[in-house]
């Protein structure tokens, strides 16, 4: 199906004829012959001097180039057949935390020692990729909460942002209920068997605006559940000394998380290691999807460039025109000189015509 994404444009027609009527006429720059006895030459002439304007069929061109340029603007479309869309799953945040304490290098995976964060990108990234039919987002929170991807089906670009978070980019804190409002306020208009928020840190609330508990009880009126996940190896396991001598995993607030859980029914989570937040990513797919509302889609192929290269062939077919006016084309549409009225016959015609005058 023929259809025109912007035929608004079209009000756009009468623009050359207004710029005409209303700018001054442009000074050529060259003298002008003034006759003061005009009348006498349209008298011997036997007819009324016309002004040196185009004609009709002169403005015709530059008409089809300004019509064609304003068909490409409104960009012309071909709409295929409804292709459904599969919508059926959740609206799905994770929130992030960044904070400073996520750099610390506890974590087992592949038998390698590395940071915390370097581990949730791993695992939760190939978590997001994985939810076909949800709509993921991700949330980076540190002593602010930023929305770093909106809901949505395209689950390879959030992954993407994912992998490009960098420790400290919101700040050294914890801002555990700012992270929670934020999800809070992009959820609210979802469904309400569909909201799905995980938070994944790896302290306690130090920042924000916020109170974490304040926050969850907002989120269970609104119908939010909240999966919460702490992260880092056990204090007496890890053998890696943090600032000052300090584990950071000391500051994990487990109670806090649990509570948050609770209050929105959601599940509280902990991950010493690679394996455990990998089985609990497991976990979490367990969860039935919620059917929403199908959606249809259809298949748009843009034919702005017909219309368009059209018009710019005209314009150059217009400047050889004028450039080169004994060119190859014009000699080949030219009328042919045996279809030509012969100068004998023209003299006939006239003599013809006083005859019948008289």
């Amino acid at each position: 199906m023929f259809e025109l994404a912007w035929p608004w444009l079209f009000l756009l027609l009468p623009l050359p004829w207004l710029a005409r009527l209303l700018l001054p006429a442009a000074d050529s720059g060259e003298p002008v012959l003034k006759v003061g006895f005009l009348d006498e030459l349209e008298g011997l002439a036997g007819r009324r001097a016309r002004l040196n304007l185009p004609t009709w069929r002169q403005q015709a061109p530059f008409l089809l180039i300004w019509l064609l340029l304003l068909l490409a603007a409104a960009r012309p479309q071909w709409l295929g057949e409804p292709v459904p869309v599969s919508a059926s799953g959740r609206d799905l945040l994770v929130a992030v935390d960044v904070s400073g304490s996520m750099d610390f290098p506890d974590m087992q995976w592949q038998n390698d020692e590395i940071s915390r964060l370097d581990l949730v990108k791993a695992l939760m990234g190939d978590f997001l990729q994985d939810r076909q039919g949800d709509r993921v987002g991700l949330i980076l929170f540190g002593s602010q909460a930023y929305l770093q991807a909106p809901l949505t089906f395209d689950r390879r670009t959030v992954r993407t942002f994912l992998d490009e978070a960098q420790i400290g980019i919101a700040g050294k804190n914890t801002a555990i209920g700012d992270a929670i409002g934020l999800a809070l306020k992009r959820l609210r208009q979802r469904p309400a068997q569909s909201r799905v928020l995980i938070l994944i840190t790896d302290g306690a609330n130090n920042g924000g605006q916020i109170h974490p508990l304040t926050a969850a009880r907002l989120a269970a009126q609104e119908g939010v559940r909240i999966y919460t996940i702490g992260i880092g190896a056990n204090p007496e396991a890890s053998g890696t000394p943090g600032l000052l001598g300090l584990n950071p995993s000391l500051d994990l607030d487990e109670a806090a998380l649990k509570e948050i859980a609770d209050i929105t029914h959601g599940s509280y989570f902990r991950a010493h290691d690679g394996a455990e937040l990998g089985a609990i990513g497991d976990t979490l797919d367990q969860l039935e999807p919620v059917a929403q509302q199908p959606t249809q889609a259809r298949t748009a192929t843009e034919l702005y460039a017909w219309p368009l290269g059209l018009a710019l062939l005209l314009s150059v077919l217009l400047v050889v025109a004028v450039q080169w006016p004994d060119n190859l084309l014009q000699r080949l549409l030219r009328k042919p000189r045996f279809l030509q009225p012969h100068p004998e016959w023209r003299q006939r015609l006239k003599r013809l015509r006083l005859r019948r005058r008289r």
